[in-house]
């Protein structure tokens, strides 16, 4: 398993930029920390297709929170202009269309602040490799530099719930595991249904669910090393 402290020093030796830099050097990496103390922010984005190479951001959505509370009044959102036009589909999914995207600013311009809004927190995703190819990718190429990050990944997390449920005669017998999509799993645990596909619903959807994961399979001082990836 990669240690993230390790990492995070060595990336902070390497990194060109000062938003990268200033992100390596508040990073938590403390991996013994309880998950009652950490910070955490919850990231969502919404883009034109999967392929992180060939599709881009077109949407941006962050809330930070912790075990107990949502901060929804420090919730972020940004709608960026992707550089390439938007295929019909993608809009039908997100619902932004050619016109806001068109008066939106390129990602460059949100790097910063974006950067700056998740300092000094653990970043919770649900599907953790679109966030981080995505934003990987995305400051490449305009900063010739990219990002490397832990993540609390909400999706992970259900998996190692389901299989823990499943047992080994389940694992034996090669039985389907239950869906991990977001809004499936937060069924599971009695939260309300949301709209999908907005990145700041997302967010917020992700922030509840991991509270209701954590409240459900993990004691209060789980250490981050147990739930980080």
């Amino acid at each position: 398993m990669l240690s993230w402290p390790n990492r995070y020093k060595q990336l902070q030796t390497q990194c060109k930029t000062k938003p990268v830099h200033d992100f390596y050097q508040s990073a938590i990496d403390n991996p013994t920390m309880p998950i009652s103390e950490v910070p955490l922010v919850a990231l969502d984005f919404e883009t034109t297709g999967l392929d992180y190479l060939n599709n881009d951001i077109v949407s941006v959505g962050l809330i930070p929170f912790n075990t107990q509370r949502i901060r929804c009044r420090d919730s972020q959102q940004w709608l960026v202009k992707p550089r390439q036009t938007l295929a019909e589909d993608s809009i039908v999914i997100h619902g932004i269309t050619h016109s806001e995207v068109n008066q939106a600013p390129d990602f460059s311009e949100i790097i910063t602040p974006l950067l700056t809004a998740l300092s000094g927190k653990v970043i919770v995703v649900h599907f953790a490799a679109v966030e981080r190819h995505f934003l990987y990718h995305a400051l490449k190429e305009r900063l010739n530099e990219g990002l490397e990050f832990a993540v609390i990944d909400t999706m992970e997390l259900e998996k190692r719930a389901l299989k823990a449920r499943q047992g080994l005669l389940g694992r034996v017998l090669n039985n389907k595991l239950d869906s991990v999509r977001l809004a499936d799993t937060r069924l599971r645990y009695a939260l309300p249904a949301y709209n999908n596909h907005n990145a700041l619903t997302d967010a917020l959807a992700t922030a509840e669910l991991l509270q209701a994961q954590l409240a459900y399979h993990y004691r209060p001082d789980t250490p981050l090393c147990n739930l980080w990836i």
